[in-house]
């Protein structure tokens, strides 16, 4: 799953889109006084304003090679929230690399060098080495159904997990990350998680989709 574009809802517009361009120096590829775009290296995310959003996780794939690198440049832009006095947190099982950080919308940002695509890249980390948008949080109430709903129109796979707490949908590019908000809360703050509205437009085997997940629903197209 490859995301092509990501809509959140932002109650904070002004100070995401400093933020996001300041520092983490991102470009802004178009604004206007009720949202903003990025360019996050494949994805175009954008913030759109709304008083009544919650927050999000979502995650960034990074050159494979620069976790270590890439904690150094955050530390100079965020403070990074840790797991058992970690910085940097090993998925061992996934064969991959992750730090966490908060935006101002205190939504739960990660950065994760997953060390199976092999697309390391040389020099001093910077805002290059964001190459895509890789997860989207889903919290759900049920899990397996919220999968068939995914599975009757897209030929989505589990990555990882099960139908209990956990499930990762997708692949290395691109994964729901869906999770029963009733019975688990986000890594590694242990803050809640949120059916946050969202909508993703992404290609699954050369064919484009768009996801609309709205009051806890999922709407595809």
């Amino acid at each position: 799953m490859k995301i092509q574009e990501l809509r959140l809802y932002t109650r904070n517009l002004s100070k995401q889109t400093t933020f996001y361009a300041d520092s983490l120096g991102l470009q802004v590829v178009e604004s206007s006084n009720t949202f903003s775009v990025f360019q996050i290296g494949k994805t175009r995310l954008i913030l759109e304003q709304n008083e009544n959003s919650t927050p999000y996780h979502f995650a960034i794939n990074i050159s494979c090679n620069k976790e270590n690198e890439a904690l150094v440049w955050l530390k100079q832009r965020v403070d990074i929230l840790t797991y058992n006095g970690n910085e940097i947190q090993d998925f061992f099982n996934w064969n991959a690399k992750a730090i966490y950080f908060y935006d101002k919308d205190k939504n739960i940002v990660e950065f994760i060098a997953r060390k199976n695509l092999n697309n390391g890249s040389k020099g001093e980390f910077n805002a290059n080495d964001l190459l895509e948008i890789s997860e989207i949080g889903l919290p759900v109430n049920k899990i397996e159904s919220s999968y068939q709903t995914l599975r009757n129109t897209v030929p989505l796979q589990i990555f990882d997990g099960g139908f209990e707490k956990f499930c990762a949908i997708g692949d290395e590019h691109g994964l729901f990350i869906c999770i029963n908000k009733n019975e688990k809360d986000w890594f590694p703050t242990g803050d809640k998680a949120y059916s946050s509205d969202f909508e993703v437009r992404f290609f699954e085997q050369s064919k484009e989709y768009s996801v609309k997940f709205k009051d806890g629903a999922i709407n595809i197209i």
